[in-house]
């Protein structure tokens, strides 16, 4: 609570309209609609410069009026986020907003250690209260790949790893450069399309949370066998002779055998 008006009594003005924009961030991320709005359009959604989507589906909500209606931040007493936030009421006193000093819970700043600030982070003494809020902190949309795979690696399983290099930010809140080995098993009769996902492996940033890291199966195509679900399909060219006479087919599998097929019936063209 670092804008708390209470906290900043030399430097009020700039204090609350930092407050405001803090609620008004709260405000957003605590309304599933607004927040589809803001994640797709940005502000902008949020002015009403674009409709926001409904979120049972389908139809989006305008006023009578020529535009889109814009959604609306109702501005708030410093105490009611404080209470809202953390599950108490603010134990900093009545400013903020003239709630005045009454009503309410108060705590003495011996329940958090010496610095009723400190024990939220903001340096001083040992309390043993934490919280640790991201603020507008949002999920960056999940990165995909492709995974090339060969029948062969669909059919017996394999082991893929994944060399990537990305941004971390370290213990100082520096950001940095890192490489790091992802390895990925790939099982006995996945299919293209099948998704590996690695939570959070995108960039660190802060005030972000990293977008996921999602790998897509691709099949590469196969000289003598096309897949088809669970079956594999082989296309075999026949000379008239051998189509009226019978003929033997030698095929290899995937897995190495040497099969023999007598074809003994007349094959007809299709």
């Amino acid at each position: 609570m670092k804008w708390h008006p209470d906290k900043n009594p030399n430097n009020k003005k700039d204090a609350e309209s930092k407050f405001k924009q803090i609620s008004e961030a709260y405000d957003v991320l605590s309304d599933p609609q607004k927040r589809a709005v803001y994640d797709q359009y940005g502000e902008e959604g949020l002015k009403g410069n674009v409709p926001p989507p409904n979120a049972a589906g389908g139809a989006s909500f305008f006023s009578s009026g020529d535009g889109p209606s814009p959604f609306r931040f109702n501005p708030r007493n410093a105490d009611d986020l404080f209470d809202e936030i953390f599950g108490f009421s603010n134990p900093f006193g009545g400013g903020g907003g003239g709630a005045g000093a009454s009503g309410g819970q108060r705590f003495s700043s011996r329940m958090f250690g010496d610095d009723m600030y400190g024990s939220f982070g903001e340096g001083g003494g040992g309390g043993s209260m934490h919280h640790h809020h991201h603020g507008a902190a949002r999920k960056v949309a999940p990165i995909e790949n492709k995974l090339p795979c060969s029948l062969e690696d669909l059919y017996k399983g394999t082991t893929k790893k994944m060399k990537i290099s990305r941004e971390i930010v370290d213990v100082s809140g520096k950001v940095i450069q890192t490489e790091e080995i992802l390895t990925i098993g790939v099982k006995p009769g996945w299919k293209k399309g099948t998704k590996i996902t690695f939570p959070e492996k995108d960039n660190e940033h802060p005030g972000v949370i990293p977008a996921d890291l999602v790998f897509i199966i691709d099949e590469k195509p196969h000289p003598v066998f096309t897949r088809e679900g669970n079956d594999l399909i082989v296309t075999h060219k026949v000379s008239l002779a051998d189509a009226l006479t019978g003929y033997t087919v030698n095929l290899t599998t995937l897995d190495g055998w040497m099969l023999t097929i007598p074809v003994t019936n007349v094959i007809h063209p299709e």
